[in-house]
């Protein structure tokens, strides 16, 4: 049974923002309705059995906008399946995993969402924005480092453990809680 799928990202420079489109690309060659959307413009949750949440991550931190939708989705995403990945590493370092940021942390631990999983990013020096990105753009953390065939096989992954039936086992129970760039592959309906 086909599910609706959320594919929603914060990007800082687009890059995430093609991981998403990846994502939702190989969903829906999967059979899967999608939508890949940029987080700000999504405004409810109800259409979706499955949300999947993509940051940008710059200096070990999430971007504010996607903090800010696990926080005001906190007890929508505890009825859904939820994945969740971060973009960022270049260079020597991009095959190396980032922990979560603690903030993202507790709210994914309270959504009952699976650890954010790290793809490598981007750095061009014609995309790059502000002045640290810019100037590191121009050495040897420059580059397109986000490994297609990685991301293809998170979102295979992700296809074949969505349940073919309406209940997530992945919830936790409600608990109180205080272009440079290559081409975006067509995914679904992308919105962003």
């Amino acid at each position: 049974m086909s599910k609706k799928v959320l594919v929603a990202y914060a990007s800082k420079a687009g890059a995430t923002a093609g991981i998403a489109g990846a994502i939702g690309a190989e969903l829906t060659a999967r059979g899967h309705d999608v939508d890949v959307v940029d987080v700000n413009r999504v405004k409810d949750l109800t259409p979706y059995d499955v949300v999947i949440l993509g940051s940008a991550l710059y200096l070990r931190r999430w971007r504010k906008d996607a903090v800010r939708f696990l926080r005001h989705n906190v007890d929508a995403l505890r009825e859904r399946q939820v994945w969740l990945f971060h973009s960022g590493p270049v260079g020597p370092d991009k095959d190396q995993a980032q922990t979560m940021p603690p903030a993202v942390r507790r709210l994914a631990q309270n959504i009952g969402a699976r650890p954010a999983v790290t793809f490598a990013g981007s750095l061009e020096p014609d995309t790059a924005k502000g002045f640290l990105a810019r100037r590191l753009a121009t050495g040897n953390l420059a580059g397109d480092f986000r490994d297609w065939t990685k991301i293809r096989a998170w979102a295979t992954g992700i296809s074949t453990t969505i349940e073919p039936t309406e209940h997530a086992t992945n919830r936790r129970p409600a608990t109180k809680h205080s272009p440079k760039h290559a081409a975006r592959p067509p995914a679904g309906h992308f919105l962003g």
